[in-house]
């Protein structure tokens, strides 16, 4: 059976989207030859995206995540824009997706289920007060609020957990989907990789360039461009 034809056929579709989505619109994935984890920095990058590193090395996390985490002038490739397009059409109910990027929303897509948070929202964390994005990204050093506390982006760093409205949504979503879509995604993060066992819909597909765990349970495995795939299909 064909993506096309398993799209056709379903009527409430969910994605389940991870790195592999975003590295077509220029910004590097994780575990990947050439993604962050490969590269040499002072601490290991995972070491650096931690809450501990945060709260004790405020300045340096910052030094990274300006360098290596915002992507700012990032522009949607095809595989965002067609789910957009398959939302729009009544064809797919949520996407769920483990990037931060707002690359999703960029593109038009509404319900956006960001398990791990956003670069786009950043709060104080002494008095609440929410910020876009530029309040990083135009600033040195550490950026705070105007009541003095410290900005902290709304990600999730490693040693924090999952917002439990996040994690309710996305089993929701993917509970009552007819398909899952698994894209760009290793499935190796946990929690987040653990949602997909809530699918007992009727078709499973994964999109991913290198193979998977869950390809023997899918009735649709594509290892290509996500976004080549993607603009391949049409929306009836």
């Amino acid at each position: 059976m064909e993506l096309q034809e398993i799209i056709d056929k379903s009527s409430r579709i969910v994605f389940f989207g991870g790195a592999g989505v975003s590295t077509e619109s220029g910004i590097p994935d994780f575990r990947s030859a050439d993604g962050l984890y490969s590269q040499k920095y002072k601490y290991p990058p995972e070491q650096i995206v931690s809450h501990t590193f945060f709260t004790q090395r405020t300045e340096e996390f910052y030094e990274f995540y300006r360098d290596r985490m915002i992507f700012p002038d990032a522009k949607p490739n095809a595989a965002h824009l067609k789910l957009a397009e398959l939302e729009k059409a009544g064809k797919l109910s949520a996407v769920i997706t483990q990037n931060i990027d707002g690359l999703h929303q960029a593109a038009g897509s509404r319900n956006v289920i960001e398990l791990h948070g956003s670069v786009h929202r950043n709060y104080c964390t002494k008095c609440g007060k929410f910020y876009p994005l530029s309040a990083v990204t135009e600033t040195d050093g550490i950026p705070k609020c105007e009541c003095g506390g410290l900005i902290k982006p709304d990600v999730v760093l490693y040693e924090e957990s999952l917002k439990t409205e996040d994690i309710e949504n996305a089993v929701q979503e993917i509970a009552s989907a007819d398909c899952l879509i698994i894209g760009g995604t290793s499935l190796v993060v946990y929690p987040a990789a653990g949602l997909v066992r809530y699918f007992n819909g009727k078709y499973l597909a994964v999109i991913n360039k290198s193979e998977l765990h869950t390809d023997t349970n899918a009735d649709v495995v594509i290892n290509d461009s996500i976004g080549k795939v993607f603009s391949e299909i049409k929306v009836n």
